[in-house]
């Protein structure tokens, strides 16, 4: 499975609602990403541009845009913002890929 960085900020009604009553979002997101096939590896509660930090495993591309989309969707999301991670081994296979690829620069020849 790939692992996926999901930067979550919330509305101000969304934090009102958490200060009214407090819950581990951790535990309420959890059974989303799990209906999807995935798993959270890890999540942290964050501040600054960003809310909610999540590091989840899921199966295809699909099923993380899936999770950004009803995330979105439910209205107490201001921002959403998802990135495909790499394991070393993935980046090596990249780079050794980019390196026979052929592709030239702009302004580097024929």
């Amino acid at each position: 499975m790939s692992h996926y960085l999901t930067q979550v900020s919330y509305t101000s009604d969304a934090w009102s609602a958490l200060v009214k009553n407090p819950v581990n979002r951790m535990d309420q997101i959890r059974p989303a990403v799990e209906k999807l096939g995935g798993k959270i590896v890890s999540g942290f509660m964050a501040f600054g541009d960003y809310d909610l930090v999540l590091i989840t495993e899921m199966p295809t591309n699909a099923d993380a845009a899936a999770i950004a989309i009803a995330a979105a969707a439910g209205g107490s999301v201001r921002s959403i913002k998802t990135t495909p991670l790499l394991t070393s081994a993935e980046a090596m296979e990249a780079l050794k890929k980019a390196q026979g690829s052929g592709y030239r620069a702009v302004g580097s020849g024929s």
